[in-house]
């Protein structure tokens, strides 16, 4: 915090700053060179880095800030590593020293670890004191954030799911962030651009708490999916029963939707990875397919509209940015979802189902051409 002066003690302060500086300015003179430390430090950096640093520090203070970035999730995944990369690029003018916690909520995801991880995040919350903690994804605004409301940390969170009043985040003082929301209006006038027939879709959730939101909000846009209807809404823990769902499913619907496919359990209780819950839809099922995560796509299933995890963490570091360096409170800043969607189309999939694709709708989508596991 900046100390306040008083009129003469600002004047005082100035004189002497001036009389230092000149005094400097003669004996640098005299000597006939550069101080030992300047030199050395431009030799060290490009001229461009030495007009990066000049233009910083002229806008925002010189404080070395400390973020905790609390992933619900684990790293290396494209879309925890995603979400953080483009929060460090909304704060890519200012120094930042990072520290990050995996809670690994997909791959070891009982309730028993779940509140394990939560407390060890908390821990770290406690005896590291950041300025700001940055989470991504439900499981760390359930088990971390919401035990933090209106304490003196602000918190800024993307990727969440579910509605924000779930975790008492509306009227915090101290939280703020971008929601997750799926493109799925338009995820579905994809879709029936590519498979025109279809008209019903049978749904499989896992048990994340980041479902109940998703459905909420696909179930509030019914009267914009024109005649296709999300039907059977199932919730799966097992891969056993996932594949004698999709089994059953071939003769009575026109598509499937495999949104939550991260925390199917094998026959040992563990999870399955969800690549391999993708692989084996798309070598077994004769439907098409949709979801809202490239991801997905990328895996196997038909196509998206996706929403982008970059965009969320971009959106979140440069909210980050006005409460750090611009002093605003999190609580005044409003909690809303990113915008921007991109469709996705994995012609591998279209062309085992015997699906043509017309050329101006791959104009306007990112085409996938090849299962990974073909390479």
């Amino acid at each position: 915090m900046t100390a306040k002066h008083s009129p003469g003690q600002l004047k005082l302060r100035c004189a002497q700053i001036l009389l230092t500086g000149l005094g400097l300015f003669i004996g640098h003179l005299c000597a006939g060179c550069r101080p030992p430390d300047e030199e050395a430090r431009s030799a060290a950096e490009p001229a461009s880095s030495q007009v990066v640093n000049k233009a910083i520090t002229a806008e925002i203070p010189e404080k070395k800030w400390r973020i905790l970035h609390i992933m619900s999730y684990h790293s290396p995944w494209f879309w925890t590593d995603d979400q953080f990369n483009g929060f460090k690029e909304g704060l890519s003018d200012v120094e930042i020293e990072y520290r990050v916690f995996q809670m690994d909520t997909k791959r070891r995801s009982t309730d028993e670890w779940k509140q394990e991880a939560g407390r060890q995040a908390r821990a770290l919350i406690d005896s590291w004191a950041p300025d700001l903690v940055y989470t991504s994804d439900d499981n760390a605004a359930e088990y971390v954030v919401r035990h933090y409301l209106n304490s003196n940390t602000p918190f800024v969170f993307s990727g969440v799911n579910d509605r924000p009043e779930k975790y008492g985040f509306v009227g915090s003082s101290n939280v703020t962030g971008v929601l997750e929301q799926e493109h799925s209006v338009a995820t579905v006038r994809l879709l029936k651009q590519i498979a025109p027939k279809v008209k019903t879709v049978a749904v499989f959730l896992d048990d994340d708490p980041t479902w109940p939101g998703v459905k909420e909000r696909i179930l509030s846009k019914k009267e914009e999916f024109g005649d296709v209807e999300f039907v059977g809404w199932h919730v799966v823990r097992t891969f056993a029963e996932y594949k004698e769902l999709v089994k059953g499913y071939q003769t009575t619907v026109d598509a499937l939707g495999p949104f939550g496919t991260y925390t199917y359990k094998d026959d040992d209780g563990q999870n399955v990875p969800y690549d391999e819950v993708l692989r084996w839809t798309a070598e077994n099922s004769k439907l098409p397919d949709l979801c809202f995560w490239s991801g997905h796509v990328d895996r196997g299933l038909l196509c998206a509209v996706t929403v982008s995890p970059y965009e969320q963490g971009r959106a979140a570091g440069l909210i980050a940015r006005r409460i750090l360096v611009d002093k605003e409170s999190p609580g005044s800043i409003p909690m809303e979802p990113t915008v921007r969607g991109r469709p996705v189309i994995n012609l591998a999939r279209a062309n085992k189902l015997g699906l043509k694709i017309e050329a101006s709708i791959l104009l306007g989508a990112q085409a996938v051409t090849e299962f990974p596991w073909s390479e």
